[in-house]
């Protein structure tokens, strides 16, 4: 397959044409297609919630039953994993999921651009619910929250390596964290792209095949989009959970 239309030619960032450079300190900080979509989506999920909740009344409309949905929905999750004192971090857990599922979901549009895809963005958010949920486990625990990484019980002599284990398992947090989202979708939209190749190559009389199974992965990748997004929120609150209550 020619470079030009390889299927990881979607994920390469670019500088937006007609734009001039920019540069800080040495290093490239033009605006980006990565940075375009980042800030649509915030845009998009801003104006979403504004119309929704602009004409709030106890008989909700469309766009204010979907929202009320998206806040229940995260509500709940945030309860089932975090117990109720996760709910004093309900406004940065909804951000972060909006953000994940819009941004996921606008990279299905076709010709757009999935920023979740690239490793830099998802592990920023992932570095950012790491260093809090720490910062959270210190303020509340002080030094008690080191007694995480050493499960009771553990005999003496295994102390140093249970704490090592339990430590290295703790700082691979956000790494596992980034991967998986930033895997999936890179994986699930070059899946897309070979296969839609296919049907370039195939023509009008042998792509039919190629294009149904396209049609059942676009809507599969769909949910994975949606899915994603949810278990990036879960595994927020459980770190939260464990932040909280140490176990």
């Amino acid at each position: 397959m020619a470079a030009g239309h390889s299927p990881l030619q979607q994920f390469e960032v670019r500088p937006i044409e007609g734009l001039p450079p920019l540069h800080l300190a040495g290093y490239d900080v033009s605006f980006t297609n990565a940075s375009l979509f980042m800030v649509l989506t915030i845009m998009t999920i801003s104006l979403f919630m504004m119309v929704a909740l602009r004409k709030a009344g106890p008989v909700p409309g469309r766009l204010q039953s979907l929202a009320e949905l998206s806040y229940e929905f995260i509500a709940t999750t945030i309860r089932d994993n975090a117990g109720k004192e996760g709910m004093a971090y309900m406004p940065v857990i909804f951000t972060l999921f909006m953000f994940v599922l819009f941004a996921n979901l606008f990279g299905m549009i076709p010709y757009s651009f999935t920023v979740t895809s690239h490793i830099a963005v998802t592990f920023a958010m992932a570095g950012f619910v790491f260093v809090g949920v720490t910062i959270i486990a210190l303020i509340k625990h002080g030094l008690h929250f080191f007694s995480f990484f050493l499960p009771k019980g553990t005999p003496a002599i295994m102390v140093p390596l249970m704490f090592l284990i339990e430590l290295f398992s703790y700082l691979a947090r956000p790494v596992s964290l980034s991967v998986r989202l930033a895997a999936n979708m890179m994986a699930g939209h070059t899946m897309l792209k070979v296969i839609a190749g296919f049907v370039v190559m195939l023509g009008f009389l042998g792509g039919w095949a190629p294009l149904a199974l396209l049609v059942a992965l676009t809507g599969f990748e769909i949910f994975i989009a949606i899915l994603q997004a949810y278990i990036f929120t879960v595994l927020t609150c459980i770190y939260l959970n464990d932040a909280i209550h140490l176990h």
